[in-house]
């Protein structure tokens, strides 16, 4: 039952599905405080969060993006409409849109974000290097990203979020983002979040 329960984080569906975004929601809320924390989301800004799940961090993000926007992408049907469930106010209002697509057809909508995150999605991504270029270029000049991961295999350790936090944020500077560094929230195990800028139109 573990197994199956753990397959659903990757795309959740049906009735383990929503036990999966029951869980992402109640136990993932302080990671999801930190990471939208660190991104420093004004008021005007547009931010697209990247594997939205059951639309927590999204809630919290459109909280401080008053005049802006917020979306939410996942590629889990199911997750997509917990998450517009969730945030059916501000959908309402017009300052939150769910979509169920993946990152590359998001950002093939031709917008363009002020910041940009994802939190324990980049695993999942089968070429995260042109994904994160794809998303760059998808970018105000000086826009932020964050890449978020806290391990979640059986046996998780500080170790496994370090090595993480190695592989992001060279992947980060391989896209061509600057600025780049980890911050790091101690949970057990802990949470690693790579961030980086893109480079200033005078730059």
């Amino acid at each position: 039952m573990r197994k199956a329960i753990v397959q659903q984080f990757k795309r959740p569906s049906g009735v383990l599905g929503r036990l999966a975004g029951w869980i992402m929601a109640r136990r993932n809320l302080r990671r999801n405080e930190w990471v939208v924390s660190l991104l420093g989301i004004e008021a005007n800004h547009h931010v697209l969060e990247i594997g939205c799940g059951p639309g927590v961090a999204l809630e919290l993000a459109a909280e401080l993006a008053t005049r802006g926007r917020a979306v939410g992408v996942d590629h889990s049907e199911l997750m997509a409409s917990v998450a517009s469930k969730r945030n059916a106010a501000a959908i309402a209002a017009g300052r939150v849109e769910v979509v169920h697509e993946t990152a590359e057809a998001a950002v093939r909508r031709g917008e363009q974000f002020d910041r940009i995150y994802a939190v324990n999605v980049a695993q999942f991504w089968d070429a995260p290097e042109e994904t994160l270029v794809a998303l760059r270029n998808a970018m105000t000049p000086n826009g932020m990203i964050g890449i978020a991961l806290q391990p979640r295999n059986q046996g998780a350790t500080d170790e496994d979020a370090e090595r993480a936090a190695m592989r992001y944020e060279q992947l980060l500077l391989d896209a061509g983002f600057v600025d780049v560094r980890v911050e790091r929230l101690d949970l057990q195990p802990r949470v690693i979040c790579a961030l980086g800028r893109v480079r200033p139109s005078n730059a």
